[in-house]
């Protein structure tokens, strides 16, 4: 009875929340001795590995390898997340706001008051607060 109880929350958990709580488990005193001991660098190439093979699924047209390396590519944004909140520096929720902010930032014709008509104005208006961006941040530093 416990057992199906707890299959029943699993199965209710959105599949966002049950990626996080794996992540979380791998990284603790009883998951996973491997993952525990990565850091951002010792799992850099994996990301690389990661992006180079949903590339490659990209150019191939392959729906099924495209779904499987993009969860690929998400886990090791998550594992980077997850090392960099143990490390108290940023949590996913951290870079998810960050994205959120991004896009609505950069969509002016879609958040906001200006218009574009094509795909060029719409590149410029991303490109134009990309560029307010960085500048932002370079006198900040």
């Amino acid at each position: 009875m416990r057992q199906n109880m707890l299959d029943s929350l699993w199965d209710d958990l959105p599949a966002w929340d049950k990626l996080l709580w794996l992540m979380a488990r791998l990284r603790s005193p009883e998951g996973c001795p491997w993952d525990r001991e990565q850091t951002h660098l010792s799992i850099r190439k994996n990301l690389e590995e990661e992006c180079g093979e949903l590339l490659e699924a990209i150019d191939a047209g392959d729906d099924a390898m495209m779904c499987e390396e993009l969860g690929d590519v998400l886990l090791q944004v998550v594992f980077h997340a997850c090392i960099a909140e143990e490390e108290g520096r940023f949590t996913i929720g951290d870079v998810l706001e960050t994205l959120c902010n991004k896009l609505i930032t950069r969509h002016p014709h879609v958040f906001g008051e200006a218009t574009a008509q094509n795909t060029e104005e719409a590149l410029m208006f991303w490109k134009s607060a990309k560029n307010a961006e960085k500048t932002a941040t370079e006198a900040d530093a």
